[in-house]
C-alpha cells in the first residue's frame, strides 16, 4: 500500500485489511495469552521448549521467526536497493540512532528506574544493545514503511551488532559506570552466540527470500509474482509471528507469573523507551525530509530491539534462570502490542508528511 494514495480515513483504511491483519492486536494478546497460561499451567514445558536447541539456538523460536520473515524478505526489490544505498542522510541517521543515542538512552533508563536490581539493570543494557533484525520488517510493513530500506537497515544492523555487540557490552557495563562511579558489570559475551544470532534469523530468510523474488520473475514475471505469489504467503509472516509468540511466552510463562512486581518494574523503562525512540526518530525523520516511508523505517528500526538475542545472550552469560535473562523475557512483552499500537500511530501521522508526486 502506498501511504501517499491510501485511504486518509482510518475506517476506509481498516476496512482495506484481511481480518487476520484487521484484528492483530487481539491475536498478539490471545498469542501472549496462549502462550503464558502453558508455561505456567503444562509442568515441564517450558524446559521441553527450551531443550531444543542446536548450538544454544532454539529451534522453536527459530523456527517461528523463519517462517515470520520469509514472506517480508520475498516482497523486497532487492534490485532497488541501491537507492537506499545512496541516501545518506538515511544511513547515517540510521546509524547514529541505533548504536549511538538508544543505547545511551536505555544506559540511562536503566539506572533511573533498576538502580537498586543489579541484575534487571544489566539485562535492560542489554536488550537495549540488540538491535532488532527480525520483528522489525513486520512491522514496517504493516505500517506500509519501505521494505528495500528496511532490508538495509537491518542487514547494516547485522554487520554492527557481529562487531560492535561486545565492545558497546564492555562499554556500558564497565567502562562508563567506572567513570561515573557506578556499580560496574564483568560479562564477557559470546561473540560465537552473536554471529549465529545474526546468520541464523537474518541470513537465512534473506537468502530464501532473495532466490525466491530473483527465481520467481525470472520464471513468471514480475506481475505473477507480486500479484499472485505473494499474496498467497504474504499470512504465514503473521502465523510464523503469533507461533513464536506462544513459543516466547510459554518458555517463561512460570518466571513471569512468579515475579508480577519484577515484571512491572522492568516494564516501565521499556515502555518510555519505545515511545521515546520511535517519536524522537519519527520527527527527526519529519525533519530532514526522509518522507513517510522511510521516516517509519527508520522508527521501527530504531524502536524495535532483538529479543532473540538478547535473551540468548544473556541466558549464555548469566544464566537460564537469570534476572538478566527474565528482563530480556519482558522486552517483547512489552515491545509486541506496544509496537502494534505505534503501527496505527505512524498510519495517523501520514498526514503530517509531504506528498510526494511519483515521477
Amino acid at each position: 500500500m502506498n501511504p501517499n494514495t491510501a485511504p486518509a480515513g482510518a475506517k476506509a483504511l481498516t476496512a482495506k485489511l484481511s481480518t487476520l491483519d484487521r484484528y492483530l492486536a487481539l491475536w498478539i494478546l490471545v498469542a501472549m495469552a496462549v502462550g503464558l497460561s502453558l508455561g505456567r499451567l503444562v509442568p515441564g514445558i517450558g524446559a521441553a521448549l527450551d531443550s531444543i536447541q542446536v548450538a544454544g539456538i532454539s529451534l522453536p523460536i527459530a523456527t517461528g521467526l523463519l517462517v515470520m520473515m520469509y514472506p517480508v524478505l520475498a516482497k523486497v526489490r532487492y534490485n532497488e536497493t541501491g537507492r537506499v544505498l545512496g541516501d545518506r542522510k538515511l544511513m547515517l541517521t540510521s546509524l547514529v540512532i541505533n548504536w549511538v543515542l538508544a543505547p545511551a538512552f536505555m544506559f540511562i533508563l536503566a539506572w533511573i528506574f533498576l538502580s537498586d536490581l543489579p541484575e534487571y539493570r544489566t539485562g535492560l543494557i542489554i536488550v537495549g544493545l540488540a538491535r532488532c533484525i527480525a520483528m522489525v520488517f513486520i512491522w514496517n510493513d504493516l505500517a506500509c514503511g519501505d521494505r528495500e530500506a528496511a532490508a538495509v537497515l537491518v542487514a547494516i544492523n547485522s554487520l554492527f551488532q557481529v562487531f560492535a555487540f561486545g565492545a558497546l557490552g564492555w562499554f556500558y557495563l564497565q567502562l562508563l559506570p567506572g567513570w561515573l562511579g557506578l556499580e560496574r558489570t564483568s560479562a564477557v559475551f559470546s561473540f560465537v552466540t552473536i554471529t549465529l544470532s545474526v546468520l541464523v534469523f537474518l541470513g537465512i530468510p534473506l537468502v530464501a527470500g532473495f532466490l525466491t523474488r530473483t527465481l520467481g520473475e525470472k520464471a513468471k514475471g514480475r506481475q505473477w509474482y507480486e500479484g499472485t505469489f505473494l499474496p498467497r504467503i504474504g499470512p504465514w509472516a503473521l502465523y510464523g509471528l503469533l507461533f513464536t509468540i506462544v513459543v516466547l511466552f510459554a518458555l517463561q510463562g512460570q518466571n513471569i507469573a512468579a515475579a508480577p512486581f519484577d515484571v512491572l518494574r522492568i516494564a516501565l523503562p521499556l515502555l518510555v523507551y519505545f515511545v521515546v525512540v520511535f517519536g524522537v526518530s519519527m520527527l527527526v525523520g519529519r525533519g530532514l525530509g526522509l518522507g513517510y516511508e522511510r521516516t517509519t523505517t527508520l522508527a521501527f528500526t530504531a524502536a524495535s530491539n532483538n529479543f532473540e538475542l538478547a535473551i540468548a545472550v544473556a541466558i549464555a552469560t548469566f544464566g537460564v534462570t537469570s534476572g538478566q535473562a527474565l528482563a530480556g523475557v519482558v522486552g517483547p512483552l512489552i515491545e509486541v502490542p506496544l509496537l502494534i499500537g505505534l503501527v496505527y500511530v505512524a498510519l495517523y501521522s501520514r498526514k503530517f508528511f509531504p506528498v510526494r508526486i511519483q515521477a
